[in-house]
C-alpha cells in the first residue's frame, strides 16, 4: 500500500494551481488550498502534509486509511472528507477548530466521539457504518452539546437507528438525513421536530415510520418550515390544507373532551348531593329500578292440597254451590251427620233428635275469601268427585 509522498501530493493538486519554474517544492506545497488525494489506496499519511499548511480542503476518501491522521498543522482546514476508508475511531481533530465540513461515512466508527472542540462545525456526515451485527451507532453527549449551536446538516442514514431522541440538542439543523433506520415512533419524532424549528430537509425513507398511515401528512403538519421530504417538495397550499384540516380536527376533539368533562363534573355533583352511587345513576338512566318488589302470585295451599278455582263473580259462585247441595239431598240420603256448606257460606251438620226430626246445626264459621283466586275443596256426589272439605272448614 503507498504512504502518502511528497511527489503524490504534488500530482494532487488541480489545474488551476501548477508549480512555477521559479518556486521551490516547499514554497509550492504552502502555497496549496486544495488536495485532490482520493482513491489513491493510501494507507498512511507522513509527515509530508504538514508542508501544507494553508490547506483548506482534503480530499481522502476510498482510500485504505485505518485512522484519521494527525493534521496538527493543518489548522487552516474546513473541509475534510475521509469517507470509505477502515476508520474505527473519531480522533485526532482537536486542532481543527476551524473545520466545517466533516464527511467520514461509510467507515467502522460506532460512536460519535472526539468532536469537542469543533465548535465551528456546520456538517457532520456519518452515514452508513459498517457496525458489528446487532448494534447501532452511538452519540457522545460531550460532543452533542459542542455541536448544539453549530451543527446545521446531519447524515446519519443506515446506522440501525430506532430512535434520535440523544438529538434533540441539535435545535439549530436545518437538513435531516436519516434513512434506511429503524425509526417507528411517530410521537417521538413529534417531539423532536418540535425541537428544530429551522428543519427545511428530512429525508426519512427506509424506515418502519414511513408505513404508517398519513405519514407524509402528518409529518409536514408537525414541522411547520418544513420545504423538502423523502426529496419531494411541500407545495405552500399542500401545507395549509393540512394544517387547516389538522387544526379542525384539534378542535372537534376538544370540543368533544369539553363536553365530557362538563357531564362526569355534573354526573359527581349529582352524587354527592343525593347520595347515590354511579349504578344506581346507570339503571335510573335506563329507566329502570335496582330493586323492584317481588310480583305476587297465587297463594298456595299450605295443607290439604285441592281443587284450584279461578276468582269467579258471587253469583255465579253460589249458583255452583246450590246446584251441589241439590245432587247432595237427592242422591246421597246417608250422609245426614256430614257438613255442607250454604250459600251464606256457613257449614252446618245435619242431625235427628229423638222424635226423628232433622235439624241443621252450624258448626264453624267460614267466610268466603276473596282472592283473584281461591282454593275450594268439598265433597259431593255431582259434578266433583272425590273431593274432600279441608280440614280447616270444619
Amino acid at each position: 500500500m503507498p504512504k502518502l509522498t511528497i511527489d503524490l501530493i504534488a500530482r494532487g493538486t488541480s489545474g488551476y494551481t501548477k508549480k512555477k519554474r521559479d518556486e521551490s517544492m516547499q514554497q509550492y506545497l504552502r502555497r496549496l488550498t486544495h488536495l485532490y488525494l482520493e482513491d489513491k489506496s493510501i494507507d498512511e499519511v507522513g509527515e509530508d502534509l504538514a508542508l501544507c499548511r494553508n490547506l483548506i480542503v482534503l480530499y481522502l476518501y476510498d482510500n485504505q486509511l485505518s485512522k484519521v491522521p494527525v493534521l496538527h498543522h493543518n489548522q487552516s482546514l474546513t473541509h475534510l472528507y475521509l469517507q470509505n476508508n477502515n476508520i474505527c475511531k473519531i480522533e485526532n481533530l482537536g486542532p481543527l477548530n476551524r473545520l466545517v465540513k466533516l464527511y467520514i461515512g461509510g467507515n467502522n466508527i460506532t460512536v460519535v466521539e472526539g468532536l469537542e472542540k469543533l465548535d465551528q462545525l456546520q456538517e457532520l456526515h456519518v452515514e452508513n457504518q459498517h457496525l458489528p451485527p446487532g448494534e447501532k451507532l452511538l452519540f457522545d453527549p460531550r460532543s452533542l452539546r459542542t455541536l448544539a449551536n453549530t451543527l446545521q446538516v446531519l447524515n446519519i442514514s443506515g446506522n440501525n437507528l430506532d430512535s434520535v431522541k440523544d438529538l434533540e440538542v441539535l435545535k439549530r439543523l436545518t437538513q435531516m438525513m436519516a434513512s434506511d433506520n429503524f425509526l417507528n415512533d411517530m410521537k417521538e419524532l413529534a417531539h423532536i421536530l418540535g425541537l428544530w424549528p429551522f428543519l427545511w430537509r428530512l429525508e426519512l425513507m427506509g424506515n418502519p415510520v414511513c408505513h404508517k398511515a398519513k405519514y407524509r401528512d402528518r409529518i409536514i403538519v408537525m414541522s411547520k418550515h418544513l420545504e423538502m421530504l423523502d426529496g419531494k417538495e411541500i407545495s405552500e397550499t399542500s401545507r395549509k390544507f393540512l394544517c387547516n384540516w389538522h387544526a379542525s380536527k384539534e378542535t372537534q376533539k376538544r370540543k368533544r373532551d369539553e363536553l365530557l368533562r362538563k357531564g362526569t363534573m355534573m354526573a359527581d355533583m349529582t352524587e354527592i348531593h343525593t347520595g347515590t352511587n354511579k349504578d344506581e345513576d346507570v339503571d335510573s338512566a335506563i329507566g329502570g329500578h335496582k330493586d323492584l318488589p317481588p310480583v305476587k302470585g297465587p297463594p298456595k295451599s299450605s295443607s290439604v292440597p285441592g281443587y284450584l278455582m279461578p276468582g269467579l263473580p258471587r253469583k255465579q259462585f253460589d249458583e255452583l254451590l246450590a246446584k251441589n247441595n241439590m245432587s247432595d239431598n237427592t242422591v246421597n240420603t246417608t250422609v245426614n251427620n256430614r257438613a255442607s256448606k250454604t250459600r251464606s257460606g256457613v257449614l252446618r251438620a245435619k242431625y235427628t233428635d229423638a222424635q226423628g226430626v232433622v235439624h241443621m246445626k252450624p258448626v264453624s264459621s267460614a267466610p268466603v275469601r276473596r282472592h283473584p283466586f281461591m282454593s275450594v275443596s268439598f265433597e259431593v256426589t255431582g259434578g266433583l268427585r272425590n273431593q274432600h272439605i279441608p280440614q280447616q272448614f270444619l
